[in-house]
């Protein structure tokens, strides 16, 4: 993390290596906040859209008049005149050919977006610091294998280079050509219709050169596909961060480098060119939350924990379905249950036993009398021979009845 490194090595462009030291601006311990990056860079963003528009006499260039009701037709504006196809054709109207758009675009459109003061100072500072940080600069697709270091300060003569092929030298001996040559092979054509408005190709973002006196070290570097060039004096969110994503490759030289602290100031010191700023700090100094509850000083003073109090309200449960619930509401009904299911059980082990009993052949109950069957069989007869049957023999099925109980009750 670039807060924990209070020293930055400088590194020499003859050699290569690293010489003397300098301290770590106090813009590189700002907080990174991708969120305002990201805001923040979408509406700078608009702040170049140039405004554009259809031609406001487009589609209504015509005499066109509605022919009215009555005629069988839409009401729809049409074309005067006789002897063409054009005559009587539609107008206007968005549905009609050659009419004008819907909604035609206006130029008085609100292209621009303001953006406050301090929120665009805390998004260059969040990039900056973002750019201190090896893991997000190669996140973003930046080739800094061969880097020394991160953030990568140069010595200040590197600021006095007036030639493309000394620049060239540089970037090979500090590890940064390969970044150069990333960008160099992604020049691709554009997919869509930008290739017929002056922006034919597209390339990714390589490294961006940050000088603080241009003694030839613009004009060296610019021509470098990827490359870019700015002052330390104008850093500029959208190259800090390209499409509001934190980690641009930065190279510095030292007197830059040592300019950040009067351009931004300090968490303590206001800055001398910003008035009024201070570099923004992290509302937690220490990010590990769990480590800081769980410290002596804190648990030491925190009230202890409450006794668990009452939890929600109970279900409501069915008393017909629920047996606990019904008591509740009858106490009887246990009794009466258990009554039903005594009831059951013996109805259940005499219908066993019976059908057992008829498994086996055994009787189940005793035979009726010959007699009792001889008076059934004439009366069952009687009733089907005689069809005009009307209860003569009253006096047969009568006696029939009495025998039929007489048997029973013995």
């Amino acid at each position: 993390m670039a807060a924990a490194r209070p020293l930055v090595s400088i590194i020499d462009i003859e050699t290569g290596e690293a010489g003397e030291q300098s301290a770590l601006p106090a813009v590189f311990t700002a907080p990174i906040r991708p969120d305002i990056v990201r805001t923040i860079h979408t509406n700078i963003a608009k702040n170049k859209r140039q405004a554009y528009a259809v031609f406001m006499k487009a589609g209504h260039q015509t005499a066109a008049e509605s022919w009215g009701t009555g005629r069988a037709v839409s009401r729809i504006p049409r074309v005067p005149g006789g002897g063409t196809h054009r005559a009587g054709q539609g107008a206007f109207g968005n549905m009609c050919r050659g009419g004008r758009m819907f909604a035609p675009t206006k130029v008085w459109r609100r292209w621009h977006r303001k953006v406050n003061v301090n929120q665009k100072r805390y998004a260059v500072c969040s990039a900056l610091a973002a750019s201190a940080l090896p893991s997000l600069v190669l996140a973003r697709g930046h080739r800094i294998e061969q880097v020394p270091e991160v953030p990568l300060v140069l010595s200040d003569a590197v600021e006095g280079v007036k030639k493309t092929s000394k620049a060239l030298e540089i970037l090979k001996k500090v590890g940064a050509l390969p970044d150069v040559e990333k960008s160099k092979d992604s020049k691709a054509l554009r997919a869509g219709k930008g290739k017929m408005r002056n922006r034919r190709y597209v390339m990714r973002k390589g490294p961006l050169v940050v000088f603080a006196n241009d003694e030839g070290i613009s004009k060296a570097f610019r021509n470098l596909p990827g490359v870019e060039v700015t002052s330390v004096d104008r850093l500029n969110l959208l190259q800090l961060a390209p499409g509001g994503h934190l980690g641009r490759f930065c190279i510095w030289s030292k007197s830059a480098f040592e300019r950040l602290d009067k351009i931004f100031g300090t968490t303590t010191t206001e800055s001398e060119v910003k008035k009024g700023f201070k570099v923004p700090r992290s509302v937690m100094a220490n990010g590990d939350l769990a480590r800081l509850i769980n410290s002596d000083e804190i648990q030491s003073a925190v009230k202890p924990a409450k006794a668990a109090g009452p939890k929600h309200a109970p279900l409501k449960k069915n008393p017909l379905r629920n047996l606990g619930a019904l008591l509740k509401l009858n106490p009887y009904a246990k009794v009466a249950r258990r009554v039903e299911i005594t009831r059951s059980a013996k109805k259940a082990a005499v219908r066993a036993e019976k059908l057992e009993k008829i498994a086996k052949g055994v009787p189940t109950g005793a035979k009726k009398d010959k007699a009792v069957k001889a008076i059934g069989k004439a009366f069952h007869k009687k009733m089907l021979v005689d069809s005009e049957y009307a209860g003569e023999d009253y006096d047969l099925f009568t006696r029939w009845i009495t025998v039929t109980k007489q048997t029973k009750a013995a």
